[in-house]
């Protein structure tokens, strides 16, 4: 059986050196677009709750913990921040690694500092020492029941988790391309159109974990070389980046390595969701029988969400188990 690895990119927002550095680059990019030098910066990719620390990591690293022992290593991704770990088993906690920025985007050191997921996406799997299988975790996405290897990879490649999506109307919309809920998609278009699908088949991700094999992704750089370095120089996000792990789905859809799951085991509280759920549909939901499906749990802006449900915390710890 292969090693896998986990990934998983975190940042302090709220520290002041990093937040200084922050406002220094977002003062500097919105002098240059009012002087008609540059495009107003994207409201999606300068929204304050990207860079929150709510604790989110903690409960990732459990979720892991408790439910993928088998992991190899845990990255953690990170600015020149060190995050404090709750208690874990000594043979988790020995697996944890720190890595810097510095590290992967080593040789093109003028991308830095960035405050920009897609652009540290683009460099991830520059990880020294990274597994050739490798799960690549936003910091709010969750594990919420043991799952294996299999879960994630097939025999040639990884197993995906969404839909194809029809895009047409959207790429075609010039002024859709400034809202903010809509960043990601044109991000996933721009992915699939440099592998060669067209905006009206665009294979959309599901908010979970990413399963990426790291020789795809240095082909891919090899290939695409001067995309990946111009996606990785954007110190926020903008409509013009692609996705790194879109392409990376994209280019084994397209070899045949890809597999589709068919049924769905994860759930997605996106940020305004909450109007849609109420304290007893949760309740239910995490205690009923459709729970029993749920393997992956990401939660966007917890912050929020607490503000609608203050118990959402004590749901999380219930969801990750240990």
């Amino acid at each position: 059986m292969f090693e896998v690895d986990a990934v998983i990119t975190w940042v302090d927002g709220a520290d002041p050196a990093l937040a200084l550095n922050r406002d220094h680059h977002l003062a500097q990019a919105n002098a240059l677009a009012l002087a008609g030098t540059t495009a107003p910066l994207h409201d999606n990719g300068t929204n304050p709750h990207r860079w929150l620390c709510s604790d989110e990591l903690n409960y990732c690293v459990r979720s892991i913990a408790n439910n993928a022992p088998w992991v190899r290593r845990i990255w953690i991704v990170t600015d020149n921040q060190t995050p404090e770990i709750m208690q874990l088993p000594p043979e988790i906690a020995a697996k944890l690694r720190i890595v810097d920025h510095t590290e992967i985007f080593a040789g093109y050191a003028d991308a830095l500092p960035t405050f920009n997921s897609l652009s540290i996406e683009t460099m991830l799997w520059r990880i020294q020492g990274l597994a050739e299988h490798f799960l690549y975790f936003n910091d709010d996405v969750f594990l919420t029941a043991p799952v294996t290897p299999s879960d994630f990879f097939a025999a040639d490649g990884p197993v995906l988790r969404g839909k194809w999506t029809d895009h047409s109307d959207l790429a075609a919309s010039g002024a859709a391309r400034d809202e903010a809920s809509l960043l990601n998609h044109f991000n996933q278009i721009n992915a699939a159109q440099m592998i060669g699908y067209s905006a009206d088949h665009v294979f959309e991700s599901a908010h979970v974990v990413h399963p990426m094999l790291r020789s795809v992704m240095a082909a891919l750089f090899d290939n695409f070389h001067d995309a990946f370095i111009c996606n990785a120089s954007y110190r926020f996000r903008d409509a013009g980046q692609f996705l790194p792990q879109s392409l990376h789905n994209h280019a084994c859809l397209a070899d045949g390595s890809a597999a589709i799951l068919d049924t769905r085991d994860y759930l997605h509280i996106a940020v305004g969701a909450t109007d849609a759920w109420s304290v007893e549909d949760i309740s239910g939901y995490l205690r009923g029988r459709e729970w029993d499906a749920i393997k992956f749990l990401c939660v966007n802006d917890l912050p929020e969400v607490e503000r609608s449900f203050p118990d959402a915390r004590v749901w999380i710890e219930e969801a990750i188990g240990g």
